[in-house]
């Protein structure tokens, strides 16, 4: 199974404990940006399944960079704001918020409960992550639930990954029929898997058109 993600936001502030190698040996992935402004720069391509923010490592109440990580997250990512014992904030967009001191053990078990609940049925290529079983997909920092017919569709795509699939052959395998008079529904969902995985679907860069013959997923 794929370990989960973990934008950490974290200081180097002598007197403040760091979880991020803590992290790293209870099995999870975890990116590590050393303030607001470089985890947001770093959101695309990390594709989080949760952030934790540090403030105490930084010195700060956290509240800006959970609020601009929020801001530039389509869908809802998870926020753990990490703060010290004397500080309190009223609104700060986070999810959950620990006060220290605390074990990693508890940062882990607060984590837990948010991350996605993932099935052995997975398939991945490049940044391309399906949960058959669950439905959802994950690709970069985007994260969606398809119905059955995108999973569907998505999973013949991986399977057959760097192939041209023709349209008429694209649409008997994903609605199971051999008629094929109007395929223009294919291109309606080639539209929505398109907004479930491409950073810019209008330019995609993953799920190609070949013009006159069908589709290519290029990963």
């Amino acid at each position: 199974m794929t370990k989960a993600t973990i934008l950490m936001v974290e200081g180097k502030k002598a007197d403040r404990p760091s979880f991020a190698a803590q992290l790293q040996k209870k099995g999870f992935s975890v990116v590590v940006a050393p303030s607001g402004t470089e985890a947001i720069a770093r959101l695309p391509e990390s594709g989080p399944d949760l952030a934790v923010v540090n403030a105490a490592s930084l010195g700060s109440t956290g509240v800006r960079i959970c609020q601009s990580l929020r801001s530039h997250q389509e869908e809802h990512l998870p926020i753990v704001l990490i703060l010290d014992a004397e500080k309190n904030v009223e609104s700060s967009a986070a999810d959950v918020i620990i006060h220290l001191p605390f074990t990693v053990q508890k940062l882990v078990n607060r984590i837990k409960p948010f991350l996605p609940n993932e099935s052995e049925n997975i398939i991945e290529a490049g940044p391309i992550r399906l949960d058959l079983e669950q439905r959802r997909v994950k690709c970069l920092s985007r994260h969606a639930r398809l119905t059955p017919r995108l999973a569907t569709l998505l999973h013949i795509l991986l399977q057959h990954r760097g192939e041209v699939i023709e349209r008429e052959e694209l649409f008997k395998k994903v609605w199971d029929t051999n008629y094929t008079g109007d395929t223009r529904t294919l291109d309606v969902h080639i539209s929505w898997l398109r907004r479930a995985i491409e950073m810019d679907p209008d330019h995609p860069r993953f799920l190609h058109t070949v013009r006159g013959v069908g589709y290519r997923l290029d990963v």
